[in-house]
């Protein structure tokens, strides 16, 4: 998302004893003090995630593929189509989905669609990695109010993989409804979650 990236900084006290690996977080405009995470633990997490890639493009899997074992990322899998990626999600339960949103039959949209219906879909919480060659605004807004997380823009580098999987996993976003909305909260209600709805049970929870 335009604005929001993530570089990791020596916290103070880290720059005072070189072998204190303590780091703090900017995100855009603020900065989140991230103190029960070290430089090591942050990549460990990193490391453990198990990432789903969807995307039509074998090419493209290939690529993604070779970046996230770049960052030392081993549970991988991968779905060449929407219908494939949502089976995928189900049986195998990954931490993240990296999703392109240019696909034919099931694209992005309407595969956020399907996925942030928590009252028919049994895991509506996944968090979500737009993958988009295109940057129009446009596009950005109804990939923002399909419920996405976060965004990786062609072409892709393992620093940005990196960047967007530490802002999922270490300063997740509740998810919440506003009305007809249900995914993360919107950033920019983040301090003020009392206005949003909680989000409903899904069907199949007693």
């Amino acid at each position: 998302m335009p604005g929001n990236r993530f570089k990791l900084l020596p916290h103070a006290s880290a720059r005072r004893n070189p072998g204190m690996a303590e780091k703090q977080i900017e995100v855009g405009r603020g900065s989140l003090s991230v103190k029960s995470y070290t430089s090591k633990s942050i990549q460990e997490l990193v490391r453990s995630t198990r990432v789903l890639v969807v995307d039509d493009d074998y090419y493209m899997r290939k690529v993604i593929r070779s970046l996230l074992q770049a960052n030392g990322i081993k549970t991988y899998y991968d779905a060449q189509d929407g219908v494939s990626g949502l089976e995928a999600i189900i049986t195998l339960n990954p931490d993240v989905v990296i999703l392109d949103w240019d696909m034919p039959d099931i694209n992005g949209a309407e595969f956020m669609r399907i996925v942030r219906s928590p009252l028919t879909f049994p895991a509506p919480a996944i968090p979500v990695i737009m993958l988009t060659g295109q940057v129009e605004r446009e596009t950005i807004i109804e990939a923002v109010r399909l419920g996405v997380n976060e965004f990786l823009c062609k072409p892709v580098s393992a620093k940005t993989i990196f960047e967007r999987i530490v802002a999922i996993r270490v300063k997740p976003r509740e998810m919440v409804r506003i009305g007809d909305y249900y995914g993360p909260a919107p950033r920019k209600l983040a301090g003020n979650i009392e206005t949003v709805e909680p989000a409903p049970q899904p069907s199949w929870v007693a």
